[in-house]
């Protein structure tokens, strides 16, 4: 596949969707499509055009009630890093997207992860404001939660959950934008929740500053209130099989890095971030 046919390839699958009688959720431009009960996928076109590629942003919603989120580690799992769609195969997840940025080890991640008894990373960091934590301990608790550290505990957290994942944020609960301008751009990966609790896999190969990207989010019909950086230029990553519907989408250009539009494949990651359906 070329990255020509990769920045068309998910308005491709939608249209063909939509065909075979799945259902928009509205008629308008911007819609999501229901691919499964409590899982959805939306193409937008943003409102601010990249300096190349086609300005889409893929988004995957995903209610918590319906699906279990699983973390998992090249570090713990004892093998190397995989490509997020091998990542998808191996472990049998329906979807899955970087766990975050990581350190010149390649495997751990740059802020604090723990996985149940695995720690990829035990130290807090002081400049990352925003931590995605799932499969709670306390069953008073949500099922997925993104916080913000300027408003909760962390070591709280950490006692009620299971897994959490602290990252650069990008929009602090509900819905500011966290980011200043500046010139670097790069495609990007992100986690978000929306205003009903949904989760949001985020995805944009055409490259934006993290800045324009906020506004751009905060501005389609998503109804986002918070979300975190995860990953940007060729390593940024969102894999989709479900339901005769596949999504592949691999970032590319990063300032500094990778200043082109050329990449055409999956980079190796260590962490990612999966779903599979809830069985309880």
């Amino acid at each position: 596949m070329s990255h020509r046919d990769c920045l068309t390839f998910c308005t491709i699958l939608l249209l063909t969707l939509i065909s075979i009688g799945k259902r928009p959720v509205n008629s308008q431009d911007n819609t999501w499509v229901q691919v499964d009960e409590g899982l959805f996928v939306g193409e937008f076109l943003a409102d601010k055009q990249s300096i190349v590629g086609n300005s889409r942003i893929t988004v995957i919603k995903i209610d918590p009630n319906k699906y279990s989120f699983r973390l998992l580690c090249a570090s713990e799992l004892n093998h190397p890093n995989l490509t997020v769609d091998k990542w998808c195969r191996k472990y049998g997840l329906i979807a899955a997207t970087n766990a975050g940025m990581f350190q010149t080890n390649y495997k751990s991640n740059v802020g604090y992860m723990k996985n149940f008894g695995h720690i990829s990373n035990p130290r807090i960091s002081r400049q990352y404001y925003s931590v995605a934590a799932f499969n709670p301990i306390d069953s008073a608790k949500p099922r997925f939660r993104i916080y913000d550290l300027d408003e909760e505990n962390m070591e709280e957290i950490i006692q009620s959950y299971s897994t959490v994942i602290q990252n650069l944020r990008l929009i602090k609960r509900p819905g500011i934008n966290r980011w200043s301008q500046q010139d670097r751009k790069w495609s990007e990966a992100a986690l978000g929740e929306d205003r009903s609790g949904n989760v949001l896999f985020i995805f944009s190969r055409s490259p934006y500053s993290m800045h324009d990207f906020v506004n751009i989010l905060l501005r389609l019909p998503i109804d986002i209130v918070c979300a975190q950086h995860l990953e940007g230029g060729p390593e940024a990553s969102l894999n989709f099989s479900h339901n005769n519907m596949e999504i592949r989408c691999f970032g590319s250009y990063e300032s500094g890095f990778n200043e082109t539009d050329e990449n055409d494949h999956f980079w190796p990651i260590p962490n990612v971030i999966g779903i599979v359906r809830r069985t309880q």
